[in-house]
């Protein structure tokens, strides 16, 4: 029989020292490359896939934001209620497709003229909220007026066919003793009383409104 074979030492069980640092680097990198895709997923989770824009999970969340803001200093702001007028119809009649497309062209003519500090957000299918800062009462039904008129001149192709719709804007001035949802409820009463008046309807004391 041979002589039995020296065990390894305790050091030559073990990886170098050199290894050991590599690895360590490895997984450190590794591990901010995992958290950096959390940090854009969770960020992702407030926007919209289609519009890129905020969903309404985000905006209600800058809502409350601009809420605490002005109780805290008194800066006066504003929510504008974006509401598409038969929109469905343009879904009907020409697929979602052309929906889609429609509604991309109505955020980037809602960007494009509103300042870089406030916020749009898509509330719904085709409702849209927007976030004045520094805007008195009269300022917002202004701007809420402008946004209507730059609105109805927004369309898209379809075959040999210019499709477009109108909208109605509500307004609503911030509170600091209100709720996201309270604010939200307020503009969406206000775009229905513009939506009736716009009609050509009887005006109607929509609670909220006032």
């Amino acid at each position: 029989m041979g002589l039995p074979q020296a065990k390894p030492s305790v050091r030559e069980e073990f990886p170098p020292e050199t290894s050991l640092v590599a690895e360590i680097e490895r997984l450190k990198r590794e591990l901010a490359v995992a958290r950096a895709r959390i940090g854009e997923l969770e960020a992702r989770a407030d926007v919209d896939p289609l519009l890129d824009i905020l969903n309404r999970r985000g905006f209600e969340r800058e809502l409350k934001r601009a809420l605490a803001h002005a109780k805290r200093y008194g800066t006066p702001a504003a929510l504008m209620f974006v509401d598409l007028d038969n929109f469905k119809s343009v879904n009907d009649r020409h697929g979602h497709g052309t929906g889609d497309s429609l509604l991309k062209a109505v955020t980037r003519e809602i960007t494009r003229h509103v300042r870089a500090s406030d916020v749009v957000g898509r509330l719904g299918g085709d409702e849209f909220g927007v976030l004045l800062w520094r805007v008195d009462e009269a300022q917002a039904v202004t701007k809420a007026r402008e946004l209507e008129g730059l609105l109805a001149r927004v369309s898209v192709v379809h075959g040999q066919v210019h499709v477009q719709v109108d909208a109605s804007v509500g307004a609503a001035l911030l509170r600091a003793d209100a709720t996201p949802a309270e604010i939200i409820t307020a503009a969406d009463r206000s775009m229905y009383a513009r939506k009736d008046e716009r009609r050509g309807l009887p005006s109607v004391d929509y609670p909220g409104t006032n």
